[in-house]
Parts: C-alpha cells; structure tokens; sequence
C-alpha cells in the first residue's frame, strides 16, 4: 500500500525546495517542465495528497478572507485595511485581522491557522523578517492547501501567488528625475528600510536617476543611532541639496537633524518623503511626499482575491497589478 507523504519530505527525496515542489504541484511557469514532471511523478507514487480536513472545508465558502498586516502602527496598512475592508462589504464578506509585528514565527503562527479552513483567501503583507531571512515555506502551505493567496504592497519575492503593490522604482526615479531638472546634482537617499524588497525598489528608483552624476549620497541603517548618524553627516559634511527619504522613519529623522543642525529647509535641503499626508502636512515646513494611495491598494487586492476564487484567473498564471503613485508636493520642495 503507498503511504502518504508530506510537502516536506517530497523536497526531501527531490533534494529540491519546499517552494520548488509546491509551484511545481500548483503548474507555475518558474519550474521547468522536467522538474514538474519529477515532481508530480513522486508525489503520485506515493499518494501525496493536500491536508484532508483543509480541503474539505474549503468545499465550501466561508465568506470570510484573512488579512496579515505586518506593522500596526504604521498608518498605511490602516488605510489599506479601510479599503479592503470597504472592497470586502461590496462581496458580502468578512474580513479576520492578524498582525505579524514584523515577526517570522509570529506569521507562521497566523499562517498554521489559517490552513485550517477558516477562510476563503489570505491577503498578506510579508514580514520584514520573513523577507531578511527569505523563509517561505509557511507561505507555500497556504497554497498547498488551495489556499488562494494575494500579497500586497511588498511584492518583489519569488512566490507563485497573485501580487498587488504600488510602483516604488518608479517614483523614486521620478523623484531624482524631477530634481535633477530643476538644477540639482547632490541627491542623496536615506532609508531604514534598505534590507527589504520596498527599500531596496526604491534605491534601485534612485541610482536609475543618478546614473548620470559622478557620485551617489546615501545613508542607510536599520539601526537609528547609526541612521541619525549618517543622516547628519549627508546634510551637514555632504551638504547634499536634496534628500530622498524612502520610509516614515529617515523622513521624520532627516525633517528632525535639518532642525537641529539650523538647515533651513527648503532653501538649503530639500526633502521627499515615503510618509503619510496626515504626519505631512502637520509638520514645519510640510513635507513633499509619496502618496501610495493604500485604500485604493487595498481595495484592489480583494477584487484580485475574488476574481482568483470566482475562477477569472487561469491555474499557474498569476496577476501582478500595479498601482501609480503620485508625488506630492509641500513645502518641503520649495518649488
């Protein structure tokens, strides 16, 4: 009699990744056609079969989809939450809450239960240390269940799933782009956030734009001593004109340093920040702007989520949409 076997010990016996073997059993077009057919072939010969109790219940709808926001205090997965929420009501759904607090285990403890058949789909906003570590397997269990999956806002990873986000390379482009035509040469870019996917998108945005010019101005740290640290020096030994800010964090240091070190902004340093209007347009002076538009994200990603379980997406293809954003222009530009 063939015995049953596991996601886990399949990659095993393949001596291949977890991931390799579920985007191969789930027909994603990043695994050959040779490593499929291995793949299939094992998991066949020895009965492999998706958890029998998830796939019951996911016989029938819930009407309720899981949403995994990494970062509570940031209020732009608030925002996105609204309009997910709001997306939701229009499909007569409910919408269960987890918070991941930026933790790996935290979220593979939200993903263990969400395989139990409590929901429809997941929307998930991918840790920061999931993404530091790269470990996904938690991740291709929900789609080993037949669990559809949507990740929004941090979508560059190599996940056989449906991805919404906004379009970061490109406005950081824009954003060095539009003060290089306005006379500037000395950009400089700080981020706390340079260790994952969204930073680094955005840094990418920024060398793009700076290809051109002699020499590249960056700060960059997770830890904020050093960050402060670095930030100063751009702003006071570079004396850089303007500074890319990528995250809430570098945005509200940079606005604080210029302050102290009596930086007049912004007739000597200009800024553009990744922040949320209602932070911007309270500071002094106001600060320029990403706007991300995250109800709008938000929203989107539960039609994307839908239109995967309504069967409007074809097995193994997967839709990727992405949102333009729109620089806002404050005080902090001066133009």
């Amino acid at each position: 009699m063939k015995s049953k076997i596991t996601l886990k010990e399949l990659s095993k016996l393949l001596n291949v990744s977890i991931s390799t073997v579920s985007k191969a059993l789930h027909d994603s077009p990043e695994i050959s056609p040779k490593t499929a057919e291995r793949v299939k072939e094992l998991a066949k010969l020895h009965n492999y079969r998706p958890n029998p109790v998830a796939v019951n219940l996911k016989k029938s709808k819930t009407g309720t989809i899981g949403v995994v926001i990494p970062n509570i205090s940031n209020s732009f997965f608030a925002r996105v939450l609204s309009g997910m929420e709001a997306e939701a009501q229009k499909h007569e759904q409910q919408v269960i809450t987890y918070i991941s607090n930026e933790s790996l285990d935290r979220e593979k403890q939200i993903c263990d239960m969400l395989t139990s058949g409590m929901v429809d789909g997941v929307l998930i906003a991918v840790s920061e240390e999931t993404q530091k570590k790269q470990e996904y397997d938690h991740l291709f269990a929900l789609l080993d269940y037949d669990i559809p999956v949507v990740i929004y806002d941090r979508i560059n990873l190599g996940l056989p799933a449906d991805k919404i986000g906004v379009d970061d390379e490109k406005s950081f482009y824009d954003a060095t782009k539009f003060f290089k035509e306005k006379g500037l040469e000395k950009i400089g870019l700080a981020s706390a956030i340079h260790h994952v996917g969204i930073g680094q998108l955005r840094i990418k945005g920024y060398e793009k734009g700076m290809q051109d010019l002699d020499s590249l101005y960056m700060a960059t740290s997770t830890k904020p001593a050093e960050l402060k640290r670095k930030i100063k020096e751009l702003i006071t030994s570079e004396k850089v004109e303007a500074l890319l800010c990528t995250d809430f964090e570098s945005s509200i240091m940079a606005t604080r340093i210029a302050y102290e070190e009596n930086i007049k902004v912004p007739e000597e340093l200009k800024l553009i920040g990744y922040i949320s209007k209602e932070v911007a347009e309270y500071l002094t002076p106001s600060i320029s702007y990403i706007e991300q538009h995250p109800q709008e994200l938000g929203s989107q990603a539960v039609e994307v989520l839908n239109n995967r379980l309504e069967g409007k997406y074809e097995s193994g293809q997967f839709e990727e949409k992405i949102i333009a954003t729109t620089m806002v222009h404050l005080e902090s530009t001066g133009f």
